[in-house]
């Protein structure tokens, strides 16, 4: 059985599915495939199930890419604002949770729900657990292989994502179709993840497992300020989150446990004033009981400030406002949000996300070598570079 469309998209999800909207609203006659049985997961669990659908300060500095003028385009076509009115006009209720993030108030659901809504509307035909066993390119028409039956599209749109969370069905199948129509992939790795440590920071890790608090996490010039979070694995929270899109494995990180305060100014004024205080409980104030405990017994200091020196006090201050640390890696795609690298931008056209060595060929969200920081830009990216590869499909 062959069935022609004028364009085929692979990946039922956030990029695809605004994909299949736009194509299909200015009449062209669209297909969106997916292999999963429920499409739209990545949605559906996101932001602890409400989703952070995008973030009020989009620019795009928010965005990594070996070509970080290559997201100005799409951002601009269709924009944070654009994708909010498109949440009013169904009357989903939202709200800021913080740094511009915005969340839906009831359930990620309603996103999904809207985006199949539109797609009917726009008359877009998707067909679940499909798995498809070979493209092809013959002249300007594009052939899917499906078993036994092929389908025929003049535009082909690949947004099947990246590796990040495998066990919602992740895969490298994006890259490999790039890889068969020559197209170069950047090195890919998982981005929006907890770190690992060797087994002295983790055992630390361990007995704070849980405690959570505002930190700034550096690395080389590059540092977030969020919450940070232990964990029996090592270290996560929306910091360590940040900084895993640019560390790079084998590079210290530093971390200031109290960035409201200069710890060695305090303790050389709490030393004059309060001689007699115990070194303990001042750290106790400052920091969360445990985590003081531990500090101070692993700088091997204790008793009454005036005993201790100016030198072990710095050595002490430093361990707080500038604890450097060695990550031994990441928890990997399992837990990854997002997939560093993917296709090269320099292979796409930024105005229309099409191959520019392949005419009808278009890549757009998580499988593109463009990685938004935390607080619902991923999302945002999937929404612009859908719909510009769906204006011109």
């Amino acid at each position: 059985m062959r069935k022609q469309y004028d364009v085929i998209i692979i990946g039922a999800g956030a990029a695809g599915m605004m994909s299949a909207i736009e194509a299909g609203k200015r009449g062209r006659k669209v297909l969106l495939i997916d292999h999963a049985k429920k499409i739209g997961e990545k949605i559906r669990i996101s932001g602890g199930g409400r989703c952070n659908f995008t973030n009020i300060n989009t620019n795009p500095s928010k965005f990594i890419s070996n070509n970080p003028k290559f997201v100005i385009s799409a951002l601009s076509q269709y924009t944070q604002n654009d994708f909010i009115n498109l949440i009013k006009k169904h009357n989903i209720k939202f709200h800021e949770k913080k740094l511009g993030q915005l969340f839906c108030d009831q359930s990620a659901q309603q996103i999904v729900d809207m985006l199949l809504l539109e797609c009917q509307a726009a008359n877009v035909t998707l067909m679940k657990e499909t798995i498809i066993t070979d493209i092809k390119k013959k002249v300007d028409l594009y052939l899917i292989d499906v078993g036994a039956d092929k389908y025929i599209c003049n535009s082909l749109i690949i947004a099947t994502g990246g590796l990040s969370v495998p066990k919602i069905g992740a895969s490298k199948f994006g890259y490999d179709i790039a890889k068969k129509f020559n197209m170069n992939i950047i090195e890919t790795l998982p981005a929006l993840v907890p770190l690992t440590f060797d087994e002295k920071i983790l055992t630390i890790c361990k007995e704070l497992s849980g405690l959570s608090l505002e930190s700034i996490i550096f690395f080389n010039k590059i540092f977030f300020q969020e919450g940070m979070l232990f964990t029996h694995r090592g270290l996560s929270g929306p910091s360590i989150l940040q900084i895993s899109s640019y560390w790079k494995l084998g590079g210290d990180i530093k971390i200031n446990l109290s960035p409201k305060l200069d710890i060695f100014k305090l303790l050389e004024s709490e030393k004059k004033l309060n001689p007699k205080k115990d070194i303990n409980n001042i750290i106790s104030e400052i920091l969360p009981k445990r985590l003081a405990s531990i500090i101070c017994n692993e700088n091997n200091v204790s008793g009454n400030i005036s005993e201790l020196s100016n030198r072990l006090l710095k050595k002490l201050s430093n361990s707080i406002n500038a604890w450097v640390i060695n990550p031994t890696g990441s928890e990997g795609y399992r837990t990854a949000e997002v997939t560093l690298g993917g296709i090269d931008t320099n292979d796409i056209s930024s105005k229309t996300m099409m191959s520019k060595k392949n005419p009808g060929l278009f890549f757009i969200g998580e499988v593109v070598d463009v990685t938004g920081h935390l607080g619902g830009y991923n999302f945002q990216w999937a929404w612009s570079s859908g719909f510009v590869a769906g204006r011109y499909a």
